[in-house]
């Protein structure tokens, strides 16, 4: 039985990290949408986090009001999903332990987390500056699996 996000991750390792988040939204209904995700230890804390990179406004709208959210790995008729709460860190997502660099990095290693890889990373960190790229760490409340 699946009980750690990286065991959660392994079922989407040679995908990428590809899983599905959900939120929710103001009304209550469910937004859910694919990302890259994977895992990694807090920036700040060391604890093991999930995390994915976003510049969708609804995304972050919806979990700036309502931090809970769900991301599903998959694998054939095989899946594990963590919930959890996000926080988020970014330029308009300020965080005590946030600065520039710090960020830079975070992001790079959520993106090489989730299986990524970049020939220029300088082209990446100036793409990630203007979308205004935001990081995503999930603290997981409750992971599980059908098997």
């Amino acid at each position: 039985m699946t009980t750690t996000v990286e065991d959660a991750f392994a079922l989407a390792r040679d995908d990428n990290g590809l899983a599905v988040v959900s939120t929710l939204r103001a009304d209550h209904t469910i937004q859910s949408s694919v990302i890259n995700a994977g895992p990694l230890p807090h920036p700040a804390t060391g604890r093991p986090t999930l995390g994915f990179v976003t510049y969708g406004r609804v995304k972050l709208a919806n979990l700036r009001g309502r931090p809970q959210l769900a991301v599903t790995f998959r694998q054939g008729w095989q899946w594990a999903t963590v919930e959890g709460r996000a926080e988020l860190a970014g330029p308009d997502d300020p965080q005590p332990w946030l600065d520039d660099d710090t960020l830079r990095r975070v992001l790079r290693d959520i993106f090489t987390a989730a299986g990524g890889t970049h020939d220029h990373w300088d082209e990446y960190d100036r793409t990630m500056r203007e979308q205004r790229r935001t990081a995503v760490l999930i603290t997981p409340t409750r992971v599980y699996s059908n098997g």
